[in-house]
């Protein structure tokens, strides 16, 4: 829990230049020694610095300046927010080395030999190549077809085991709705036929 500003010396700063409060309550609230913000009034501490306007930020709010300005023993309270911060599922996309970009239509040729549940679209997506190379691959049209040995992209480190596994259990679901989809319509052809 954050209890000093952000860039508390510019704060300081601010609050001297634009509030009646006091030295001790601008000490406090901004974790620095009194003699420095008596400093910052005379000019002799933080010069040059730019003040940093704490409300704009965030931090505080003008009510809560005020109060503290009329009643100089209270001391001023930062706004903390409860901010939860969650890894995002988006991944970025990584950077391959120019080495190991001939690892790409390897990786593509093992998963179409090992995962042939997966459409062309999530290998793609998986790998980081474009669909129409995977669709070559697939169909041993691809440029270099005769010189690709298929590696696994896990062991190679081109995505992770789970990202495996859920384009995976993607392609599962997408099978079995497929199938109960077919199986409904052979039902209905065999009530209207």
């Amino acid at each position: 829990m954050t209890t000093t500003p952000l860039m508390p010396m510019a704060t300081a700063v601010w609050l001297v230049e634009n509030t009646t409060l006091t030295f001790k309550q601008i000490a406090n609230f901004c974790n620095l020694h009194e003699i420095e913000i008596q400093g910052i009034a005379d000019g002799e501490v933080a010069k040059g610095i730019k003040p940093y306007n704490p409300i704009t930020s965030g931090q505080l709010t003008r009510e809560e300046i005020d109060l503290s300005c009329k009643d100089q023993n209270r001391p001023l309270n930062i706004i903390n927010y409860d901010i939860d911060v969650e890894e995002t599922e988006k991944k970025l996309k990584k950077y391959v080395p120019l080495s190991k970009r001939q690892d790409k239509p390897d990786s593509v040729l093992w998963l179409i030999k090992n995962h042939s549940q997966l459409k062309d679209s999530q290998i793609a997506k998986l790998v980081g190549i474009t669909k129409n190379s995977v669709v070559a691959i697939r169909n041993k049209s691809y440029w270099n077809f005769n010189n690709l040995n298929a590696k696994d992209p896990v062991a190679i480190n081109l995505f992770s085991q789970k990202d495996l596994s859920d384009a995976l259990e993607k392609a599962e679901r997408r099978i079995k709705r497929e199938r109960k989809l077919k199986e409904k319509a052979q039902k209905q052809n065999i009530q209207t036929g």
